[in-house]
């Protein structure tokens, strides 16, 4: 049995209502900044809880300018944590800030308790990472941005509809981001991004720093970015946004399966899963012994495995100049060590699931 990580082709294998509305903006010609991206603006707003949203070309780009509107810059440090892709940590160095780590839990989110020492001077955000989609203690670490006067951006790129306590990630801090890569829950066919705050005053200016800082066509307020979501990318993500509500209870329920049936299984940790989050599984992540010969073997029975991710931030060769070294976060790099990424999508079937889990049995019954 094949059994994919990606599920592109099933998503888009029949795809005639998309072409037709993309169609449609062709004949238009109205590629930029068109209506479709208004319309999925304002529906994303409603669906985060949050008064505003705007998009943009990519996540990177959502976390770069989430940052930027803020005011962060050369010499400011912001807190974060060390097992999140690559791209959190960029945004901050192309904003001319340094990234302060801060070790993570078991759920491999950042430890609300360590945040405080984290602290200095020259500290003006913290980005906290919903990874997995799963909420980051967010009660906790808005708490502290108030007691310390910090601005807080979620990164909420793999997270779109997760809720912590009943409200939904992206609107609890200042400024949040969200991704619409093709392989995150709400995607489109290449780069998106999306931000959202519940700020007027943060709306209005991110409105201008995405689009060269233009109040109209000739008249430039502030220098700003070419980063705007097209309006292409959009009419699919307006597609997609239809189904999404379907598309979280069935990563939701594919996970359910594996929690219950990994369960028993020794060489398999499992992370807490808290009962006041719904967690919308943009990957699903377990700890396991032996981890890399495990995913070799998983790859060679058509498992397609993944992991997220092996080489934590603080110990990236583009991070040497941050001063940081290994044993310096020892939780993320524990976790790097044995995490797996499975199969875990809204198109895999439960004879799928049940097949995974079989080859991983068979693998530590073999090796013990």
């Amino acid at each position: 049995m094949r059994v994919e990580f990606s599920y592109l082709a099933k998503q888009f294998g029949e795809c005639g209502d998309i072409l037709e509305a993309i169609r449609k903006v062709v004949q238009r010609g109205d590629f930029t900044l068109g209506k479709e991206v208004r319309e999925f603006e304002e529906k994303f707003a409603t669906l985060c809880g949050t008064k505003f949203a705007v998009g943009v070309n990519s996540g990177t780009d959502a976390l770069f300018l989430s940052l930027k509107v803020l005011g962060i810059k050369e010499g400011d440090e912001v807190i974060t944590a060390p097992n999140s892709f690559i791209a959190t940590v960029g945004a901050i160095i192309a904003c001319g800030a340094k990234p302060v780590f801060v070790d993570v839990n078991d759920e491999y989110l950042i430890d609300t308790s360590k945040i405080r020492s984290a602290i200095g001077k020259k500290t003006r955000a913290i980005m906290p990472v919903h990874l997995t989609g799963n909420p980051c203690d967010m009660l906790a670490i808005t708490s502290i941005a108030e007691e310390y006067g910090l601005f807080v951006v979620e990164d909420a790129c793999q997270a779109v509809s997760a809720l912590l306590n009943g409200r939904f990630v992206g609107s609890f801090g200042d400024a949040a981001a969200f991704s619409l890569h093709p392989l995150k829950n709400l995607n489109v066919w290449g780069d998106g991004g999306i931000m959202t705050t519940s700020s007027e005053e943060i709306y209005k200016k991110l409105l201008l720093l995405r689009n060269h800082g233009l109040a109209d066509r000739n008249i430039c307020q502030l220098f700003g970015y070419n980063s705007r979501l097209s309006t292409v990318q959009a009419t699919v993500a307006l597609a997609v946004l239809k189904n999404l509500e379907g598309i979280t209870q069935k990563r939701m329920t594919r996970a359910i399966f594996y929690d219950k049936n990994l369960s028993d299984i020794p060489e398999i940790t499992i992370p807490p899963r808290a009962q006041n989050k719904n967690q919308v599984f943009h990957l699903y992540i377990v700890m396991a012994q032996r981890r890399d010969e495990l995913l070799e073997w998983l790859l060679k029975q058509g498992v397609d495995a993944k992991i997220h991710y092996p080489i934590p931030l603080h110990l990236q060769p583009a991070s040497r100049c941050l001063g940081y070294k290994k044993g310096n976060f020892p939780v993320c790099e524990k976790q790097a060590e044995s995490i797996i990424s499975l199969p875990a999508h809204q198109y895999l079937t439960e004879d799928e699931q049940g097949y995974v889990v079989d080859m991983i049995r068979e693998f530590y019954r073999d090796k013990r």
